[in-house]
């Protein structure tokens, strides 16, 4: 069993692949002084560049799950995804309200997909 582990910490790793799937930690915006838009579409560039690195991409995404402060963002957080996703393409797809580690964040995902 061989499990590849990036940006290893003492915490958390950014990603983890095994046996043909790619499991990525909680991805966040860098800069939480964006809105809901820009935050949205910090945390997909993230997770385009991630998966690129595991040789995947978004059209093999195998799940989503979103956790968002609040919903009346949720509206505008879809607007982006939905840009973002290759036609045909929607993943599975869990959204749920919840309060982020910083209060800055508006959206963190959660991405499983196969390599």
């Amino acid at each position: 069993m061989t499990i590849e582990r990036f940006d290893v910490g003492t915490r958390l790793s950014e990603m983890a692949v095994h046996n043909g799937t790619v499991y990525l930690a909680g991805q966040v915006a860098a800069d939480g002084s964006q809105d809901i838009r820009g935050q949205t579409a910090q945390v997909l560039d993230s997770i385009d560049a991630l998966l690129e690195r595991a040789g995947s991409d978004k059209g093999k995404l195998l799940r989503v799950q979103i956790f968002i402060a609040d919903l009346s963002d949720f509206p505008a957080l879809n607007e982006v995804y939905e840009k973002w996703l290759p036609a045909g393409a929607a993943p599975p797809r869990a959204t749920v309200q919840a309060a982020l580690a910083k209060p800055e964040w508006k959206v963190e995902l959660v991405v499983t997909a196969a390599v």
